[in-house]
């Protein structure tokens, strides 16, 4: 091990001294003496880095260090964006490094010249507002080097105006379109294909993954070292683009293009308008036959309702009679000979999810607010993803705040294929012992799915939030129960309320950390990826055990193929998830050296199942008490002066 790894993280190291708030953590350098030998020996680590563990800078001096081409994944492009434009030059320009570095995310990140050209030219966009957003890209698209819409705050990331002003791996031409040279896409990939530190997100890494399974030039460049930070994502998002999947927007997109295309090329055909009106109706009355949205249903159950078999054969018929008179006009522009293999593709594959499912794979249908998304997902990604790792000898690190379940990474090593990989634990350098209180209410329902649990669990938070004054996330396992907790505190409380849908996550959490004593209740987006520091929060409640319901479709198959292995999939599936994503909703509280909090889980399986003791092992070691005294006495003890907990 070179001394370089230890010197970087000394006390007086560089740093230390180039860091604002650096401190040297053991557990930083053992975390990047491990990472450090991986990469020499070309090896597999899976490594858990408890919260303030410094894992970013615990990989990134270590990768630097030992040179070579680095691929770094992360969860989302938020992190990816503070990755590329905050920690790495903060850990280049301390070790005086030379490396080059490259942000690339997906091609719908960038403007495509191409479909802003021919958008602006057709002009018919359905409000004023978008017309507007399309003019603010235009001139965007004349100054930008990059080319990325996060660059440009005036037209926001959702707006609809971009969907006519970017592209995706279905509508782009490729080397056939004529704005080719002047690409932000490829231009972001020669400058990866450039660099020595290439940043993605694990979305982009897996749709490169599955292009290349396909025979199209590989993405993303050659590397070394493949790093995923925030790795506890990856089984979920590698199943995601394993599979197939297609959704009636993108037909929708597919039969407007098709219209545009055939006017661009000179004209256009009342035969082909036709057609393609109706496509366009044919996918609208599908999403139509699957009723209310939110729901995710098996196959088998949305071929029950009522019009979905006539309406999956006439959206067969429809891509199936448009692609014929598009085939014949393909070579009059590059532009409709991409709809003509765009819509041979979705033909082929809309008729292979009308056939039975291979049985390594499952079929279901998730619906929409204003769309339907037919998948094909495979029950497992740990063979394929194997059939990666094996392509080229590099090393390969996977690292989260969420990987064991205790001690366990059986579960996450199963997922993704990695048999014999060398995994360890770094629990945090936070004394959760002095710094947090663990709180389980009693006199809940026995049941957490007893109708009147989530009044007991609001209940049960009132007098927590009164000796908080406030400073509270309520974390729900669904929207159902979030709504309720909403009725049964609107109007009740003495601090703010924020209410997840009310704004986005970002605004949500602005005003949060601005008004000091609100109180935020959330579902999913709010479990994970969320830093609050300070004492603006001070409490988490977590209404119960995160198990995923046992109906969504693609769970439902996982259930029953370990069952039919032999397995027990409660043990082996559920259980871990569970206890993995609660890893990641407590770790929401202590976030700081000086953080101090009060952890309520509500659910009372914690106690009356067996299960219940390994879920409390799993969790950081903070003192557990079920007596509202104890949590009142918490609150009204004196902050350390030192800070230290």
């Amino acid at each position: 091990m070179p001394q370089s790894i230890d010197r970087a993280f000394a006390p007086d190291g560089p740093l230390a001294e180039h860091i604002a708030g650096f401190r040297r953590r053991p557990q930083q350098v053992e975390l990047a003496e491990a990472i450090y030998r991986a990469i020499e020996g070309c090896e597999v680590l899976v490594a858990e880095a408890g919260t303030g563990t410094g894992k970013t800078f615990a990989y990134l001096v270590p990768a630097l260090l030992a040179g070579g081409k680095v691929l770094v994944s992360t969860g989302t492009k938020t992190l990816q964006d503070q990755l590329f434009y905050r920690d790495l030059p903060a850990v280049r320009a301390a070790l005086a490094s030379g490396a080059t570095a490259s942000l690339l995310k997906g091609r719908a990140n960038y403007v495509c010249l191409y479909r802003l050209r021919r958008t602006v030219g057709e002009a018919r966009l359905p409000t004023r507002e978008e017309a507007v957003q399309l003019q603010r890209i235009e001139r965007f698209a004349g100054l930008t080097v990059t080319g990325d819409r996060a660059d440009l705050a005036e037209v926001p990331e959702d707006a609809p105006a971009w969907q006519h002003a970017t592209s995706t791996r279905e509508n782009c031409l490729g080397q056939q379109c004529p704005d080719y040279g002047d690409c932000f896409v490829m231009r972001a990939r020669r400058n990866a294909l450039a660099a020595d530190v290439v940043v993605v997100n694990h979305h982009l890494f897996f749709a490169d993954v599955a292009l290349r399974d396909e025979g199209i030039a590989e993405l993303l460049p050659a590397c070394n070292t493949v790093i995923f930070d925030e790795a506890h994502q990856l089984p979920e998002t590698a199943r995601a683009f394993f599979g197939e999947r297609i959704s009636t927007s993108q037909l929708v997109d597919l039969a407007r293009d098709a219209r545009l295309e055939m006017r661009s090329a000179g004209g256009a055909s009342p035969e082909l308008e036709a057609l393609a009106q109706k496509l366009e109706k044919a996918a609208r009355d599908l999403r139509l036959a699957l009723g209310e949205p939110g729901a995710r249903l098996a196959w088998s159950q949305a071929s029950r309702l009522p019009g979905f078999g006539d309406a999956m054969a006439a959206l067969v018929r429809a891509t199936r009679d448009l692609g014929e008179p598009l085939a014949a006009q393909a070579e009059r522009s590059e532009g409709l000979e991409a709809c003509s293999r765009r819509t041979g593709e979705a033909h082929a594959l809309l008729a292979r999810l009308g056939e039975a499912a291979p049985s390594e794979e499952v079929r279901w249908v998730e619906v929409l607010a204003h769309a339907a998304q037919l998948h094909s997902t495979p029950l497992s990604s740990a063979e394929l993803f194997r059939r990666q790792m094996l392509d080229h000898p590099r090393a390969w690190i996977f690292t989260s705040a969420t990987l064991a379940v205790g001690e366990d990474f059986g579960h996450f090593t199963r997922e993704l294929g990695l048999p014999g990989a060398a995994a360890k634990r770094w629990p945090s350098p936070y004394d959760f012992a002095s710094q947090a209180l663990l709180y389980v209410p009693r006199g809940l329902p026995a049941d957490p799915n007893d109708p009147s649990f989530t009044e007991a669990v609001v209940e049960a938070a009132r007098p927590v939030l009164e000796a908080s004054g406030g400073r509270a996330f309520l974390l729900f396992t669904s929207l159902r129960a979030l709504r309720r907790a909403h009725e049964l505190l609107r109007g009740t409380l003495d601090y703010p309320l924020l209410v997840q849908g009310t704004g986005s996550r970002t605004e949500l959490l602005e005003r949060f950390r601005a008004l000091g004593n609100a109180v935020l209740l959330g579902s999913q987006s709010f479990w994970e990826g969320v830093d609050v520091r300070g004492e603006a929060l001070s409490v988490v409640v977590i209404d119960k055990l995160p198990f995923a319901p046992p109906d969504d479709p693609v769970l439902s198959a996982r259930i029953e193929s370990v069952r039919a292995s032999g397995g027990n999939p409660f043990l082996e599936l559920q259980l871990p998830h569970a206890v993995l994503q609660l890893k990641q909703g407590a770790g929401r509280l202590i976030r700081d050296e000086t953080d101090r909090g009060v952890l309520v889980l509500c659910d009372p399986r914690l106690f009356s199942k067996a299960y219940g003791r390994q879920v409390l092992r799993s969790l950081p070691p903070m003192r557990l008490t079920r007596e509202p005294e104890e949590v009142k006495r918490f609150f009204s003890a004196p902050r350390p002066r030192d800070g230290s907990g």
